[in-house]
């Protein structure tokens, strides 16, 4: 193959130009391809499939090294999988999450927006796809439209981004569901445990990939704590410690007209306050690391800005079925806290320390040592970090990485989905069960809350 057919198919996949040779990585479970300039920008060694050279190159695969490339064969690149077609609902003029899905989804290039209704006001949702750059036939004044119109079309969306306020999330899941499109919603699912009970059911029986953006549990360093644990490295888990403090709502930022304060703390549209907000995310967070699901748990939840109608600040502690405690403090009305999530988990042989506004450093405490820092990109990060690490340490990753990654993971699992082929088994990403699990979380809190703050069981 020469040079031009490459650059001829490169819109089907990522292209890097640099020098003097082509490389096909599996970077990522995903075909790319990049000219270097030298060995000494040679990608993981463990992850190239191909390399062509012009003239003259060293190439690796599998660990290998060739001196003619030639042998490494001439599978075509026509094999690179097409971008999925994603629509997107929600996510248009003043909106805050919206943009940071779009991002996500590019940038591994795994995405195409092709399609969406981005306001609940038709001409909002016109004016935001003119200003993404959405085709006008492709832009929808509202979501059922949307899912009838792309039905019918040949080039359907085959995946939807739903990032409205929360009370819009089951309707439009559901729409799409019945289309057989694939969801990625944002957090929480819904705003009523029976909304998400429902939802569950018609997402398990539709076979499609349900997946919810809990994007913290897409840091590297999130996945090689994880592994930390599934390999026994803290043995027994004791305490579970949670925290995620902010102070964006410390005042009645809502009677300003501010967007984001407007919906967030309106129980109408939000379906709770802190808890449902912030609260499950460090909820899903826990889970996903230790693997463990609280059976019951004791909440109060206040509200400490005259006026607001729903919960602003909550505590809450844990019972967990092996005899764990944990307790979860989540806020947002607490000064000098921008987004301060912090996960620590305590075992019989050791203890783990991340926070998300150093995401790059994980500390291990071993029992009788010195406490230990894990950097992100280090040699040492284990396979499951190293797996979704994008750069070399010492370049800082961070939220939009980690919520990239959440999509990459979801796409890989979309195009297994495209010819019925297994994924990955090292896949994972959160699902319609994590999203359940954080509205059964929040109507277990307000239960208790509302009981004077008594142990309640959690819907499983």
């Amino acid at each position: 193959m020469t040079l031009s057919s490459y650059l001829d198919i490169k819109a089907r996949s990522r292209l890097l130009m640099k020098g003097s040779f082509v490389v096909a990585t599996k970077s990522r479970k995903t075909w790319a391809r990049c000219l270097l300039n030298s060995l000494s920008n040679m990608p993981n060694p463990n992850n190239i499939l191909k390399a062509e050279c012009y003239p003259e190159a060293t190439a690796w695969q599998n660990g290998t090294c060739f001196k003619d490339v030639d042998k490494l064969g001439r599978q075509e690149f026509d094999m690179a999988e097409p971008r999925i077609r994603l629509g997107m609902v929600g996510g248009g003029e003043g909106a805050f999450i919206g943009a940071v899905h779009r991002i996500a989804a590019r940038l591994d290039d795994r995405y195409e927006l092709v399609a969406g209704a981005l306001s609940a006001s038709p001409d909002k949702a016109i004016g935001s796809a003119a200003a993404i750059g959405l085709r006008s036939d492709r832009s929808y004044p509202d979501f059922r439209t949307m899912a009838r119109a792309e039905a019918g079309r040949t080039d359907a969306i085959e995946a939807v981004a739903i990032v409205t306020p929360n009370h819009m999330h089951a309707p439009v899941a559901a729409a799409f569901l019945e289309t057989g499109v694939h969801i990625i919603c944002d957090k929480p699912l819904t705003t009523t445990l029976g909304e998400a009970r429902r939802l569950r059911d018609k997402a398990r029986t539709s076979g499609l990939i349900f997946a919810v953006t809990y994007n913290y549990s897409g840091y590297p360093l999130v996945r090689h704590a994880r592994s930390m644990v599934q390999g026994g490295e803290l043995g027994v888990i004791r305490i579970v410690q949670l925290e995620y403090p902010q102070d964006w709502l410390a005042d009645a930022l809502e009677a300003t007209g501010q967007k984001q304060a407007d919906w967030r703390t309106d129980p109408a549209r939000s379906g709770s306050g802190c808890v449902g907000d912030i609260g499950t995310h460090a909820y899903q967070l826990a889970h996903f690391v230790t693997g463990m699901m609280p059976e019951e748990i004791l909440a109060e939840t206040t509200i400490f800005v005259p006026g607001r109608r729903v919960d602003d600040n909550v505590q809450i502690l844990l019972r967990y079925g092996n005899g764990a405690r944990g307790a979860l403090w989540a806020s947002q009305v607490a000064p000098g806290n921008d987004n301060g999530l912090r996960l620590r988990i305590f075992g019989e042989k050791g203890g783990l320390d991340w926070r998300q506004e150093e995401p790059n450093l994980l500390v291990w405490s071993p029992i009788g040592e010195a406490p230990r820092s894990i950097r992100r990109g280090a040699t040492f990060m284990n396979a499951a970090g190293q797996r979704v690490n994008r750069i070399p340490a010492g370049h800082p990753e961070g939220y939009l990485e980690a919520f990239a990654t959440i999509y990459s993971e979801v796409a890989t699992a979309i195009v297994a989905s495209r010819t019925a082929s297994f994924a990955d088994p090292a896949l994972t990403f959160p699902t319609i069960e994590d999203g359940f699990a954080g509205v059964a979380m929040v109507d277990a809190v307000l239960r208790s809350s509302a009981a004077g703050g008594v142990w309640t069981p959690i819907e499983s």
